[in-house]
């Protein structure tokens, strides 16, 4: 057995039942579990005698359980600052999102997903939920095994294109993007669970993910979950993420696209739905009452257009018991992976937008950052808190760096002031995998070239380098 203490301390937000803040703490880690947190002066006398393989210096630090990103697309790290920031989610996705992903290669997403794995980490992100590979996920898989990462992947389906191809589309580019049917789509949805699932010791899940929207059927979208949960995992798809996504589902079906769904008995425990902004008031109860969870992305919402503080109901969801988690969305949809950045945004969002201070408290955007997006991954058992029996899964920040000093409140310095450049340490499974802000499972230096190489031939292949993709759509409308 390993046995690793982080000793004294400065502060460690458990984010447990009670919220609980530890002053001069200590924690002892066995192989991949807690197996003691406390006052440091409490823990030394139960360990008195014992043996420690690593101790780490825990003064002037501050320990939290590692975030859970419930939303991100890792197929698209090498798109970053490529497309115009002025344009809505629909020409978004369907303009400039759809030929990148088809410009992608399994070779790439390999380097994608190792370059995602490195900005997780040094931004504090342990977990993550990935909508899945453009191909076999075997390249996510593979880079979460190396990288020391925990997260959640699976292969990115649909199975309705549009009656009319863009221009910009090419029939290729359909044929990878969709799949005949929805039959087809959920046989190949379950060979990649059943091969992925529990990969990495367990680091790794699969699910059976699929796009949502428009591009998928209704017979995907009910599907999806029935196969998840005879299979024992999750599912997750984009839904609601606009209000434009909105009224084309009341011209076409008479209603808003979560009574949809509810109506064709989608809705479910096992689902993690991605955005949710155009939401009504009676849909929220249909949330609540499914279980149905929800990752929001505030970074998105703020750069595609969304609308999330103008008509987004997030408190509302909160107020009825929905699970709410945090999401980064994709580096061309919002920029970066910091999930750090997304507890800041969601903090002071709604108290701006409603003129109303109570909304949202610093400790509430800690929770949806950690253990709500535990919650939403169906993972909270092992990890998303510090307590005894959990996987240690945790990061450090330095309290030295200008941002946490004066320290008053460290639950605030953490949400309104803290950068994530003051992350130091990070565990995963107990095993330390970025020291002293230096990642220690791949060559950066070597990786970063590798990246910026593949993502200028990227969005050569796909043609958005000419300048002649429109930033506005009428697909699927």
């Amino acid at each position: 057995m390993s046995r690793t203490l982080l000793d004294h301390l400065a502060y460690a937000l458990t984010v447990d039942h009670d919220d609980t803040v530890l002053e001069d703490a200590a924690i002892v880690v066995e192989d991949d579990r807690i197996a003691a947190i406390g006052p440091a002066a409490a823990v030394a006398q139960q360990y008195r005698g014992a043996a420690f393989d690593r101790v780490l210096d825990g003064r002037r630090r501050l320990a939290l359980p590692g975030l859970v990103d419930a939303h991100l697309h890792l197929s698209e790290e090498l798109s970053g600052s490529l497309f115009p920031d002025n344009l809505s989610t629909r020409p978004w996705v369907f303009n400039w999102a759809k030929p990148y992903y088809a410009a992608v290669s399994e070779e790439d997403e390999y380097v994608s997903a190792l370059w995602a794995g490195v900005e997780m980490l040094k931004t504090g992100t342990t977990c993550f939920l990935d909508m899945g590979a453009q191909n076999d996920p075997a390249q996510f898989a593979l880079a979460v095994e190396r990288l020391g990462l925990r997260g959640i992947t699976g292969r990115h389906a649909a199975d309705r294109p549009p009656a009319e191809l863009p221009a910009w589309w090419t029939p290729e580019m359909v044929r990878h993007h969709f799949y005949p049917d929805a039959d087809a789509a959920l046989r190949a949805l379950g060979g990649y669970v059943e091969r992925w699932n529990g990969y990495a010791g367990g680091r790794l899940r699969c699910w059976v993910n699929i796009e949502g929207k428009e591009p998928c059927s209704a017979e995907l979208h009910v599907g999806a979950r029935r196969l998840a949960a005879e299979l024992g995992v999750g599912t997750t798809y984009h839904i609601t993420s606009s209000i434009e996504e909105a009224r084309v589902s009341e011209r076409r079906y008479g209603v808003w696209p979560l009574t949809r769904l509810h109506q064709l008995g989608a809705l479910g425990p096992n689902l993690v739905l991605a955005h949710v902004v155009a939401v009504q008031d009676a849909e929220v109860a249909y949330l609540a009452d499914s279980g149905t969870k929800v990752a929001f992305c505030p970074g998105s919402a703020f750069k595609l257009a969304k609308g999330a503080a103008a008509i987004g109901k997030y408190p509302e969801m909160l107020q009825a018991g929905v699970t709410v988690a945090l999401g980064c969305d994709g580096a061309a949809a919002a920029g970066s992976l910091d999930l750090l950045r997304q507890t800041y945004l969601v903090a002071g969002m709604f108290k701006d937008a409603r003129l109303d201070a109570d909304l949202v408290p610093a400790r509430q955007a800690i929770r949806l950052a950690t253990i709500e997006g535990a919650k939403a991954l169906l993972w909270d058992d092992e990890i998303g808190s510090l307590e005894v029996g959990k996987k240690a899964d945790l990061i450090l920040f330095d309290l030295d760096q200008p941002e946490w000093v004066p320290l008053h409140d460290p639950v605030q310095a953490l949400v309104y002031a803290a950068d994530a450049a003051s992350i130091s340490t990070v565990l995963v499974d107990g095993r330390v995998v970025m020291d002293d802000r230096r990642v220690l499972t791949v060559d950066e230096a070597a990786l970063r070239e590798e990246v910026q190489r593949r993502a200028r031939e990227i969005a050569t292949r796909a043609g958005l380098t000419r300048g002649t993709i429109p930033t506005r759509t009428t697909l699927y409308d």
